[in-house]
């Protein structure tokens, strides 16, 4: 067999074993209970609410938007923390040191990181089939969109993620891009149409993935009337692909540059020494 498959299946396979250890271990357990369920109480208190004069509920059409802010976290900060964690403990360079061993660690982290991402849509999606009313998800175009939206959004965020993952040597500094990633999140409608943000806000929106994830999301969610508050009064599903496409192409083109550097500077000494001051740390 050829070796590039086997190391595809290999990874692959390690990917489902990841996945599967998920739902045993309390710390990923509670990384997918807790903030899910505070996203939806958070939306049941926002169902009374209503956007602008439509008098649909604001609730409803957060929920569409938050599946989309859900797959760019699941793709930038997932995979950044798993680099980063797996970077300290060794796993990286256990990787480095067999051949193909970096190609099947990244295929494990696409369909972990797939996985968990999807299982975390779910849990959000399926509740709010039952607590929100509006919600439009019963043709097959609404299915349809709702997949491409989610395969195309972890292709544009996954690598974004990897690179990330990238620059920090310690899990606990990759913290830090919680409070830009959080700042995005503000300005891309995911809980205000960005049509109610100023005019000067709006363009800085629509560079970032996670602006156009919403988007996708609440066009294949909400009723077709509820366009009216969206920025041209359209879904605007070409400009979705392009946008998204296009941070998938640049990270994609990118994150194998940036991965071969880190996984150069990998070493036993490197390993020791992180080691090291973790133990400083922890004394």
């Amino acid at each position: 067999m050829n070796p590039m498959m086997t190391t595809i299946r290999s990874g692959a396979r390690r990917g489902v074993i990841e996945f599967k250890q998920s739902f045993f271990t309390a710390q990923d357990l509670l990384g997918l209970l807790i903030p899910n369920t505070i996203l939806i109480v958070v939306m049941i208190f926002m169902r009374g609410s209503t956007v602008g004069t439509t008098g649909f509920s604001l609730g409803t059409m957060s929920l569409s938007s938050v599946l989309g802010m859900t797959v760019a976290f699941s793709g930038m900060m997932t995979v950044m923390q798993h680099l980063t964690i797996e970077r300290e403990d060794g796993t990286l360079l256990r990787a480095k040191a067999i051949p193909n061993g970096m190609l099947g660690y990244l295929v494990g982290k696409v369909v972990v990181v797939s996985a968990l991402s999807v299982v975390g849509l779910l849990m959000i999606l399926i509740p709010g089939l039952f607590l929100f009313d509006g919600l439009a998800f019963d043709t097959v175009g609404s299915w349809l969109t709702f997949i491409w939206v989610l395969v195309l959004g972890l292709i544009a965020t996954m690598p974004i993620g990897a690179v990330l993952g990238s620059m920090f040597s310690n899990p606990r500094n990759s913290g830090l891009m919680s409070l830009p990633v959080m700042g995005l999140v503000a300005i891309s409608g995911i809980f205000v149409p960005l049509t109610q943000m100023p005019d000067w806000l709006q363009p800085i929106g629509q560079i970032f993935p996670i602006y156009w994830l919403g988007l996708g999301m609440r066009s294949a969610l909400l009723p077709d009337e509820l366009v009216v508050v969206e920025i041209g009064q359209s879904w605007r599903h070409l400009e979705t692909v392009g946008v998204l496409g296009a941070w998938a192409l640049a990270g994609v083109l990118l994150a194998p540059i940036v991965l071969r550097r880190m996984a150069r500077r990998e070493s036993g000494s490197t390993l020791a020494e992180r080691r090291e001051k973790a133990l400083q740390r922890t004394t």
